[in-house]
């Protein structure tokens, strides 16, 4: 197995429960584990990483993605779209993928990921035309080499009954449900340590039943998984549950069985002071994805007033087709500045959206493993070049949010290097970004 000790690092950010950051700090991860934290701790026969000039961090947590997406970004007819616009206009292009796109999106979305410093991904892949499979995905992930929480999505309300996709992207209830179950019994693993986690994820309340929404509810609590869906991401949203629904989205989750320490939501724009409160007691969970969220229009999620009530919250960088990046570490900044934007200057640190992007994530997606740098906590590591211009000047190397590199140097998951001297390790980036590109352009040709 791994040994590598991480030496002399100039800053190091445990976020552990006493959020203790050292001064040239030793690193032994051993055997995909955090062993020792210290100072001058000995060889023992480790492979070293010199972290010299570094600032090291827990690797940063991405809650909520549609990876598919990386092959469509800055479509023209998309990009000025508000959310349900913006749907019927990429709907018809993402019909054409089939198995070669989904593996390549993925492969291209966390390679990218992992260069801004993520560690562990969730996807919420929410149609399967032509062929396409949650393992298409899954395969990529573990090529890229991240911990990776893919959810079977669905959506099963077509245009033709009063939903937004178009009926050739929708699936039978029965078929989703029992596609569900076979994913989980055949990827999800619930050990410590996973590097696959499976969850179940209808795609939002309004491209799915009611009764859907309620048997994924039942299904995955007899699995012991996790659930997840988009909620109260914008105006339109909310306005489609009062109509259609009768109540508020944080009112139908809950008659659902859509809360609790089991369920996160993306987005959460629009929640109120009672829907907080509601997600608050109950331990559910918020993916924030602030670029998404300005791309659309949507509007700025009450991300201050989540935190301040108790609601666990993560950050996500959202599809990549409306965002239109994976970079998780500016996920982060933006996250800070947009609450600052609605709150004032002190409404957030840089140090809590840091938190919120590591152990903030880690806890979103149900990992007490992960999300800190403390001994038994697995070895997901990112270790930040202060050396460069973007740091030069800074008086706060831990600010990294403020002043820092956007890129990391060595990433290491599980122990193990996928990013290396600032470049992938596990694959060879020329010809991801190819193969992802002439896909791009087969669908924009209508191939």
């Amino acid at each position: 197995m791994t040994h590598t000790l991480i030496r002399n690092a100039d800053h190091l950010v445990t976020m552990d429960a006493g959020r203790r950051e050292l001064r040239g700090a030793d690193l032994r991860l051993r055997d995909g584990v955090v062993a020792e934290i210290g100072a001058g701790l000995p060889l023992d026969g480790a492979e070293t990483l010199d972290a010299s000039g570094c600032l090291v961090t827990p690797g940063l947590v991405n809650t909520h993605h549609h990876l598919f997406q990386t092959l469509t970004r800055a479509v023209p007819a998309a990009q000025d779209a508000l959310l349900f616009g913006w749907l019927r206009a990429l709907y018809p292009i993402w019909a054409r993928m089939g198995p070669e796109h989904m593996r390549a999106s993925a492969r291209l979305g966390l390679a990218e990921l992992a260069l801004s410093g993520c560690t562990m991904s969730s996807d919420h892949l929410y149609l399967f035309p032509n062929g396409a499979r949650l393992e298409d995905t899954i395969e990529a992930a573990s090529e890229i080499g991240l911990r990776f929480h893919p959810t079977r999505g669905a959506m099963s309300i077509g245009e033709s009954a009063g939903g937004l996709p178009p009926d050739s992207l929708v699936e039978r209830e029965a078929a989703i449900l029992a596609d569900c179950e076979r994913v989980v019994d055949a990827f999800h693993d619930p050990s410590d340590g996973a590097m696959v986690r499976v969850g179940l994820a209808p795609c939002s309340p309004f491209s799915v039943s009611r009764e859907l929404m309620r048997d994924a509810a039942i299904l995955a609590r007899e699995k012991g998984v996790r659930l997840h869906t988009h909620l109260a991401e914008n105006d339109e949203d909310v306005a489609y549950s009062l109509a259609q629904f009768g109540c508020r989205p944080g009112q139908y989750a809950e008659e659902l069985g859509w809360t609790g320490d089991d369920v996160w939501h993306a987005h959460c724009v629009k929640l109120d002071g009672k829907e907080i409160d509601l997600f608050a007691r109950t331990r559910t969970g918020v993916a924030h994805c602030p670029c998404s969220n300005c791309r659309l229009g949507s509007g700025i999620a009450p991300v201050r007033a989540m935190r301040d009530a108790g609601v666990p919250v993560g950050l996500g960088v959202d599809g990549s087709a409306s965002n239109d990046a994976g970079d998780l570490v500016g996920e982060a900044r933006t996250a800070m500045l947009l609450q600052r934007v609605a709150r004032g200057a002190d409404a957030m640190s840089a140090r809590e959206a840091l938190e919120v992007a590591t152990l903030g994530g880690a806890g979103v997606l149900g990992r007490a493993d992960c999300g800190a740098l403390e001994v038994g906590r697995r070895a997901d590591v990112a270790v930040w070049d202060l050396s460069g211009l973007d740091a030069a000047g800074s008086w706060d190397p831990v600010a990294l949010l403020l002043a820092g590199p956007r890129r990391v140097r060595d990433l290491l998951v599980e122990g193990r290097r996928v990013v290396a001297d600032g470049q992938l390790a596990t694959a060879d980036a020329r010809e991801v970004a190819a193969e992802a590109n002439r896909l791009a352009r087969g669908l924009a040709n209508g191939e």
